[in-house]
């Protein structure tokens, strides 16, 4: 029996429950990522440069939020933050009410990997492996069944556009393909959140789109949250809610109703 981990933690997951390492139920929490002041300086010789300041976010529970920002804003290192792949230098960062920052080694590789999926601008799946095996893989870390963790994978392959090409390498699939397996791995192993950074930035304009659209429909039939480091105005059409960033700080966040979108133009209503 396929049990889902989404809203569980390692104590709580082999029951099937849905209580949080604090003691509280899960369903009773409307978001799923929060922010409280985070801030993190990086020491560089004499100078501290100061990647985040004093950033708090609040995203609900299935929101589709994209995060913009010029280069050297923050953006990056608060997804790498809510991603738990570097820890902030104060401030708190919480998904599912779970303080990342508190977490030891071996909690943080728990929480990557059964509550987080990853899309990346370079798709970073492993040459060597068919697509199957690609989207196989973190089921198996997981501790899914082999049998089960296979029949997960053809399906959600099937999902993504993919069915017939599950048995082909990286190198016999296309750019676009090959990020439809990263987002198949990504949604493998039915995560709370999924981090995506840049996921069209590699691709062309109609690949693009079509990766645009499956993620928003991945996020509506699944209920996951998605947060998306983006400059692909096309990929904010798709958001219910716009960050942007500068220089460390929050700078506005805007409903998607609330603004119009054009093509290298962003304007509020």
């Amino acid at each position: 029996m396929s049990t889902d981990t989404r809203h569980a933690t390692p104590d709580t997951a082999a029951a099937g429950g849905s209580i949080d390492w604090f003691g509280h139920l899960a369903d009773q929490v409307d978001f799923t990522v929060m922010t409280k002041n985070v801030c993190k300086i990086y020491h560089m010789g004499d100078e501290d440069i100061h990647a985040l300041r004093d950033v708090s976010v609040t995203i609900r529970t299935g929101e589709y939020i994209s995060i913009m920002g010029p280069s050297g804003s923050g953006k990056t290192t608060l997804f790498n933050a809510i991603g738990g792949l570097m820890k902030p230098t104060s401030g708190s960062v919480f998904i599912d009410e779970i303080d990342v920052a508190q977490l030891d080694a071996n909690e943080l590789a728990w929480l990557r990997c059964r509550k987080i999926g990853y899309i990346f601008q370079s798709y970073n799946i492993v040459k060597v492996m068919t697509a199957l095996e690609n989207v196989t893989l973190p089921m198996l870390f997981g501790g899914v069944p082999p049998d089960e963790a296979q029949d997960r994978a053809v399906a959600i392959l099937g999902r993504v556009g993919l069915g017939d090409r599950i048995l082909h390498t990286p190198k016999e699939l296309s750019g676009g393909q090959q990020q439809r397996v990263a987002i198949a791995r990504a949604f493998a192993n039915k995560p709370a959140i999924i981090l995506a950074d840049e996921p069209t930035a590699n691709l062309d304009l109609h690949t693009g789109e079509e990766i645009n659209q499956l993620m928003k429909d991945m996020n509506r039939e699944e209920g996951v949250t998605v947060i998306c480091s983006t400059h692909d105005h096309r990929m904010l059409d798709m958001s219910d809610r716009i960050v942007w960033m500068r220089d460390g700080r929050v700078e506005k966040i805007a409903d998607r109703s609330d603004v119009e979108i054009e093509i290298d133009t962003i304007e509020e209503k």
